[in-house]
């Protein structure tokens, strides 16, 4: 070798060192809060080997869970899905307060003969998603959770996008600190 040569790495290219894509779908309830949420979420992991697919359904839980239940099936023929198959699905339903969603039970059962994933969120899906933007410091009926999340600025019920201008990731940290101190009170 002459003078001066530097020796570097080998040009060849390695082999099956990507982790695969683990696919997910999710049918949400609710289409303002849930789907802000989860698209803010998506646009953070997209540096990850994560892919998370928002179903198009909204509405009360058994249609929703039989939404979903579609999807799944036809996803692995479907260009929408890129013919693939989702690693997991699932649903995100609210109990509803101060009565629980009169559907709900028949949902949970038939999601669970089909392979379907539940979040169960208990009155609604604002008020877990609430404690990311305030404290939380009495109890909220589904309304009020709506209505106080509104009033944080912090979700589009009267046109306000939901802020993710802060890391998702940081208001996580926050949220969990906060439900902490909800459940010492």
């Amino acid at each position: 070798m002459g003078v001066g040569v530097k020796r570097g790495k080998p040009l060849k290219r390695t082999k099956g060192v990507r982790r695969e894509q683990r696919r997910f779908l999710i049918h949400c309830e609710g289409e303002c809060a849930e789907d802000q949420y989860f698209r803010g979420m998506k646009a953070e992991l997209r540096a990850l080997p994560v892919s998370v697919q928002l179903g198009g359904a909204h509405g009360e839980p058994k249609s929703l869970v039989r939404a979903a239940i579609e999807h799944k099936g036809r996803a692995a023929r479907s260009p929408q899905d890129r013919c693939m198959e989702y690693d997991e699905v699932w649903c995100v339903i609210d109990v509803e307060a101060p009565r629980q969603h009169p559907g709900l039970r028949e949902a949970l059962d038939l999601a669970a003969r089909h392979g379907i994933e539940v979040a169960l969120t208990n009155p609604c899906f604002e008020l877990w998603l609430l404690p990311h933007f305030a404290e939380v410091s009495c109890y909220h009926t589904s309304e009020s959770a709506q209505k106080a999340l509104e009033k944080q600025g912090a979700c589009g019920y009267a046109g306000i996008p939901l802020s993710v201008s802060t890391s998702l990731t940081r208001r996580c940290v926050t949220a969990t600190g906060r439900r902490r101190n909800a459940h010492k009170r």
